[in-house]
């Protein structure tokens, strides 16, 4: 298995590059109009820039380039199919979301778009082989449904992604952990040789949590450019390529993984379950409302928070903290071989939910109000 420096190596050409691009990225944006004015859904009162996904995709290329010069990464590229794939659907997909940022596409043919890119994801290898449910038998899935299981699994994760950026850093906030909680479960299956050595999952989280790294500075509130649909999409994207090359393509059984879900795949659904959640509740809400999945509104999560009294920054640290005490519950049982880590986790599940609840925040109806008609900014750009 590659080591951890290199790892680090890779992580920090991903950070960087996007970190440097950033601020290039954003002076192109607002010089030629591209960006997204303040109206009563904005929580900025000066036009934002919209491409910050552009510097993710500069970030993504220029870590892969490095990885593949990497002897450490040699088993990794070896299929030479895998990683190439990868690069040409995320930069599908991010120009599927860059036009949807500019032009505003239809709602059937932004899905259509994220089918394209992860039917390029199935055709280079990187999809769902394996799949068992809980307490049932490993199935080995067919070519017509790992195709299919595929696309589900791509489309849902990068809508999960895109409809969660709603406040300023908060879905790069949630990516961020998210990818280094399965960085880490990546490599403690490796290290119990689980999965083989060319697998490319860990090598994919470590660039995505680099790239998140290096947009988060410009990015947290107030917020100086927003990563768009094209750098949700293009997160969204790599979480499942990442979570489909070591969850779905591994047959073996593992305790830290058995603890919960005696299956790899379903480790996401719970470090990802803040974003998956507000996917669901969104759909029923809107489906009871009479409304397309599609509408925009100020039911999601994070607005929910911000009607409860918490402002901007405190909602966005509230998500974060909750997609933290989750990955700690795939990540305790998975290297220590317990289960025990249910209690302090539960309580701290407890108190922050209290917290959330009943802080009171001495805040006035009207700025509560404020705050919510202004906290959908990003979002409504963002409704696929």
């Amino acid at each position: 298995m590659p080591s951890i420096a290199s790892y680090g190596i890779i992580l920090a050409v991903a950070a960087i590059v996007t970190l440097v691009t950033t601020p290039m990225v954003q002076y192109f944006a607002e010089r030629w109009g591209h960006v997204a004015a303040p109206d009563e859904r904005m929580s900025h009162d000066e036009p934002i820039a919209t491409l910050g996904g552009v510097a993710m995709v500069f970030g993504l290329l220029a870590a892969m380039l490095t990885a593949s010069q990497m002897s450490d990464f040699e088993a990794v590229f070896a299929s030479g199919t895998e990683l190439l794939g990868v690069a040409f659907a995320a930069v599908w997909i991010f120009g599927v979301g860059v036009y949807d940022d500019l032009r505003d596409i239809s709602a059937p043919a932004k899905i259509a778009g994220m089918v394209v890119a992860a039917s390029i994801l199935s055709f280079a290898g990187v999809s769902l082989l394996f799949f068992r449910m809980p307490f049932f038998e490993l199935v080995t899935l067919s070519s017509d449904w790992s195709a299919l299981l595929t696309v589900l699994w791509v489309v849902g994760m990068a809508n999960a992604v895109n409809l969660i950026d709603g406040l300023d850093g908060l879905a790069a906030g949630i990516v961020a952990i998210a990818s280094a909680t399965f960085f880490l479960y990546s490599l403690r299956l490796g290290d119990a040789e689980i999965i083989f050595p060319g697998n490319p999952g860990a090598l994919i989280a470590i660039i995505t949590l680099g790239l998140v790294i290096g947009f988060l500075p410009h990015n947290v509130h107030p917020a100086k450019i927003f990563m768009g649909d094209g750098g949700a999409l293009l997160l969204g994207l790599l979480m499942a390529a990442s979570t489909m090359s070591v969850g779905g393509r591994t047959s073996a059984g593992f305790y830290g993984q058995s603890y919960f879900f005696f299956a790899p795949i379903f480790i996401p659904l719970v470090i990802l379950a803040v974003p998956f959640v507000d996917v669901f509740f969104a759909i029923i809400r809107r489906a009871v409302g009479g409304q397309g999945v599609a509408t925009a509104d100020l039911g999601h999560l994070h607005h929910r928070l911000v009607k409860l009294g918490h402002g901007h920054r405190r909602s966005v640290i509230i998500m974060w903290l909750w997609t933290a005490l989750l990955s700690g519950f795939v990540l305790y049982p998975t290297y220590t071989g317990e289960g025990d880590a249910i209690v302090p986790l539960g309580i701290g599940a407890l108190g922050l939910l209290l917290f959330t609840i009943f802080h009171p925040s001495g805040r006035t109806r009207k700025a509560v109000q404020r705050d919510v008609e202004q906290s959908a900014g990003p979002s409504a750009a963002n409704e696929a």
